[in-house]
């Protein structure tokens, strides 16, 4: 797999190059804006952790101390 980043100053040429891009997502490219590449990052790295069960989360959950 390739994998090419693109630093665009221009919106209109960004939208551009876009559009052609989405020409070819039937063909197996595959575009992914920068944020949600940071949030693969993000969810990536939580795949390593460990994990606790819904029910242990809330007995040790703190409650939200109202800022009011």
């Amino acid at each position: 797999m390739e994998t090419l980043t693109l630093n665009i100053k221009n919106k209109q040429t960004s939208e551009k190059i876009l559009w052609f891009l989405k020409h070819f997502e039937q063909d197996g490219v595959e575009i992914i804006e920068k944020e949600d590449w940071e949030d693969l990052k993000l969810l990536a790295k939580t795949r390593k952790e460990e994990t606790i069960s819904f029910d242990e989360y809330i007995e040790n959950d703190e409650p939200v101390k109202n800022p009011l």
